[in-house]
């Protein structure tokens, strides 16, 4: 759990993080307290108080891990676990999407919050609940006292459809109660103030709003500052991840992308099993450091790589059997690496040409998140590829994207 704390002119003031507690995994199950997303909130605010003023705190926003779903009461009460975005038990419960939904809705797969929802039902047919909570809703909800309130980017794998701005009438086949779906709003919108005894608690200024959040992976890409047509953010972790601001939606499910709307415009985005975790199959970290001082980012190994750690590829290319291709390997352990960082920045260039092939706005600018952008010769062998600026960004956490949609919906 992360805090964030900005002033007016968009500064990091303080910050504080806490370490969860670890979810309960058994299989493809997946399941946290919510009761200590709560506690973790809590403990958060006071850290801050202690660095900030917080009687001056003007709006506050949440955000969460996409498809992270509990069923509550009209106050609040959870009646079921927290099911986490990563579980998948609702294996049975996708099928049944899968033959209702339309190919591009965001609820398709067993780990939707939709799928959740069907399973909590399935299995608790005598429940009756009131609201359908999202990670965030829950603890916005929490702060406000006003619960059935989410936002855009958290509702598209319910089964939101983003381009009407309602939810769609096919959820009637599925014998969803409309009535506990939550009213859907926009990122940053202003939602009111907070409780008057949570400002007591915490000693929070008493006309403190409580902003409407979004997921956690588009609160990161906010936190960039990436929000012109044509600025994408490629965050370099263990996998590639491509988001791409763009002026007109795009959706594949054959590709696994689809798009959240993003106040005038619209975020792209698709993923590739290429990444970091290719390099670290070959190399320690010791060795990868010791590496890139070597680097000849201006001259080319010639070789033409497509780094995967096993086989199978989603996109830029779709092929559950594509291999990976990491041969012939050279003597020189350094070229080999830069070889890999070369194909891995391919990868990279075709993933946005293949969004502009399906729509999207043309890339302009690069913001690089995650432990691939602290190497300077990578980013310029991938600025080589790609023909555009690519930048380090100054932030990248969550924590700062919620901050920034709080002083936005403070702002309006």
């Amino acid at each position: 759990m992360r805090g964030s704390l900005i002033n007016q002119a968009g500064d990091e003031v303080a910050a504080y993080a806490v370490a969860s507690p670890p979810a309960a995994i058994h299989g493809n199950r997946c399941e946290q307290d919510s009761q200590a997303w709560l506690r973790d909130v809590e403990a958060c605010i006071n850290a801050l108080r202690t660095r900030a003023d917080l009687e001056r705190l003007a709006a506050i926003a949440i955000d969460g891990t996409s498809s992270s779903v509990l069923l509550c009461s009209k106050d609040g009460t959870p009646l079921t676990p927290a099911i986490m975005y990563n579980d998948a038990r609702a294996t049975a419960q996708a099928e049944r999407i899968q033959q209702t939904a339309p190919a591009d809705c965001g609820a398709h797969g067993a780990s939707s919050t939709l799928a959740k929802l069907l399973y909590f039902r399935d299995n608790f047919p005598k429940l009756a609940y009131d609201h359908v909570c999202h990670q965030a809703d829950y603890v916005s909800a929490w702060l406000s006292g006003r619960y059935g309130i989410s936002d855009e980017n958290n509702c598209l794998k319910l089964g939101y459809d983003s381009i009407a701005q309602a939810w769609p009438g096919w959820l009637q086949a599925l014998d969803i109660d409309s009535s506990t779906l939550p009213e859907v709003v926009a990122p940053g919108t202003a939602l009111g103030k907070i409780l008057p005894q949570q400002a007591e608690h915490f000693g929070i200024n008493k006309e403190c709003q409580l902003v409407s959040g979004t997921t956690d992976s588009i609160a990161a890409l906010i936190a960039t500052g990436a929000h012109k047509l044509g600025d994408a953010v490629t965050a370099l972790g263990s996998t590639l991840v491509l988001k791409l601001v763009s002026r007109a939606p795009v959706f594949s499910a054959h590709y696994g992308i689809y798009s959240h709307r993003l106040g005038k415009h619209w975020l792209v985005g698709g993923a590739s099993n290429t990444g970091g975790r290719v390099l670290r199959e070959f190399f320690s970290q010791q060795q990868l450091d010791q590496m890139t001082t070597k680097l000849q980012p201006d001259i080319s190994t010639g070789l033409d790589y497509y780094p995967l750690v096993s086989a199978g590829e989603r996109f830029p290319v779709c092929d559950p059997q594509k291999l990976p291709r990491l041969a012939p390997r050279p003597d020189d352990d350094t070229r080999f690496f830069q070889a890999m960082l070369e194909g891995i920045a391919n990868i990279e260039a075709d993933g946005y040409a293949k969004l502009q092939q399906l729509g999207a706005s043309k890339v302009k600018r690069v913001y690089t998140t995650g432990g691939g952008s602290k190497n300077p010769a990578w980013c310029k062998i991938r600025q080589h590829k790609l023909g555009v600026p690519v930048v380090r960004t100054a932030h990248s956490e969550a924590s700062m994207g919620a901050a920034m949609l709080a002083r936005q919906g403070w702002q309006q």
